[in-house]
């Protein structure tokens, strides 16, 4: 229980610096939508998706608990901020900036975690041991959410991020796709891998470049946290 609890208040804080970033990165390119609208906060409140934030992961974590005893994944989103791209000099680029400032914030403050490590040393054990508990799990969620959203389909910020680099015409045509963007989400890292486990077959593609990224974005950060060994 106090794993999972710790485990939630990483990701809360992991979620809500994530779209306080794009909030902050669209106000330096010239858009207070997201300021007006109340969305620049680290309240994470304010971030909260009926949805996203509370239905889905509520049901993903009750199901989980009553059917195999355990949580092994969530999903979930939070509140898209608003951001008004026609205010932008170049609106196409401008979201490439405002879509990249979410995993950069999330890989950023891994480091940071990272960092924070050499801080509890100075602790009492037991305080020291769920602060070491804390830290990984938030440099561990940090890490996953950064990865997970730069994938290209939109509207995850790797989606956004590809289509501000892909040749105008082809820029329309996969920002088009943003309407159907979170149901090929859902049916590629979730619907289709357990339908295969059940007929024999491994297809996660997801699932599996995560876990090559993961361990190597995870060794990354604690060489440059001064933590490698």
């Amino acid at each position: 229980m106090i794993d999972l609890i710790l485990s939630l208040l990483a990701a809360v804080l992991a979620i809500t610096l994530h779209e306080a970033a794009h909030g902050f990165a669209a106000l330096a390119l010239g858009d207070d939508t997201a300021r007006r609208a109340g969305r620049l906060s680290l309240n994470p409140l304010v971030h909260v998706d009926r949805v996203g934030t509370i239905l889905l992961p509520g049901l993903l974590l009750i199901g989980q608990l009553l059917t195999i005893h355990r949580v092994a994944f969530m999903f979930g989103w939070a509140k898209p901020v608003p951001v008004a791209a026609w205010r932008f000099a170049n609106p196409r680029r401008g979201m490439m900036w405002v879509a990249m400032a979410g995993p950069g914030m999330n890989f950023l403050l891994a480091w940071l975690g990272g960092l924070a490590f050499h801080l509890t040393a100075m602790l009492p054990p037991g305080l020291g041991h769920a602060a070491e508990s804390f830290l990984f799990a938030f440099i561990l969620t940090n890490l996953v959410l950064g990865l997970f959203n730069l994938l290209p389909i939109p509207p995850l910020d790797g989606g956004r991020i590809a289509v501000g680099l892909l040749p105008e015409s082809a820029a329309r045509v996969w920002a088009r796709a943003e309407r159907y963007g979170i149901l090929v989400v859902l049916l590629v890292v979730f619907v289709l891998p357990e339908l295969a486990r059940e007929f024999g077959y491994a297809f996660n593609p997801v699932g599996a470049a995560l876990d090559r990224l993961l361990p190597a974005a995870l060794r990354v950060v604690l060489l440059l946290s001064g933590n490698a060994p």
